[in-house]
């Protein structure tokens, strides 16, 4: 089937399909803030899609996350009769596996130039310092953290940053900030999403750690971010890293 319009329900892959086919994505939501501009009907949540809403659009395709989207969500949209295509997500190469299969089995279309920059992007890093270990929350209030099998740890991994709690039996466990605090870190690093820590919100938190404030996009999404994330994240983590060898 020729699929002519299609519904997003992770801001990742609404960029990726919005940036490779203009026009093509009728239904995308709330939190799906890329690419700048973007003009389609807004269609609630990732947690609490309207799918009435979404049957009215009547999209060829809905495309959606095992981790960002509820499968009961899913499920009733597949009942009204939508095909729904799912994707997981857990390492940059699989990222990069299913972009491919959302954007040309699932939409048809050809592969972007962007996917194939964003591969070398990663594939071409240069050495990195020697490996630093770290602390990356993503909420607090209560504190959660990046644990085990997750595309960031992955992706920071990557650029020489290993997560102090890879290891943990949850993917995103919470954990005391008395705990946090001493662990054995080489810096903390604090994304602007899904918690938009900043440089008076985070970094209080950790004293005598250094903070690399980074880009939750660069850090978190799979998409078209992905060709400029080593070089954002790779500053970022440096600028870090330079405060904590100057003590500054």
């Amino acid at each position: 089937m020729s699929v002519r319009s299609v519904v997003s329900l992770v801001p990742s892959l609404t960029e990726a399909v919005a940036v490779s086919a203009p026009g093509l994505l009728v239904g995308a939501t709330d939190w799906c803030s890329h690419p700048a501009g973007l003009d389609v009907v807004r269609i609630g949540g990732t947690k609490n899609p309207d799918v009435a809403r979404i049957a009215a659009l009547a999209p060829d395709l809905v495309i959606a996350n095992e981790e960002e989207n509820r499968a009961q969500d899913l499920d009733a949209l597949r009942a009204v009769g939508l095909s729904v295509l799912v994707t997981e997500v857990r390492t940059v190469e699989q990222g990069f596996a299913e972009l491919a299969r959302v954007l040309v089995a699932g939409c048809g279309l050809a592969r972007p130039g962007w996917l194939d920059e964003a591969e070398d992007a990663w594939r071409g890093l240069p050495g990195r310092a020697p490996e630093r270990a770290a602390v990356v929350p993503i909420w607090r209030r209560p504190w959660m953290v990046l644990g085990r099998d997750t595309f960031a740890g992955d992706l920071l991994a990557r650029l020489g940053v290993r997560n102090v709690y890879a290891g943990h039996a949850d993917r995103y466990p919470r954990i005391p900030l008395d705990e946090l605090t001493a662990a054995p870190a080489d810096l903390v690093v604090l994304p602007d999403e899904p918690y938009r820590f900043a440089a008076d919100d985070g970094p209080e938190a950790f004293p005598g750690l250094p903070a690399a404030l980074v880009s939750g996009r660069h850090l978190t999404w799979y998409g078209p971010s992905l060709v400029a994330a080593p070089e954002v994240l790779g500053a970022a983590l440096d600028g870090a890293a330079l405060l904590r060898r100057t003590g500054h």
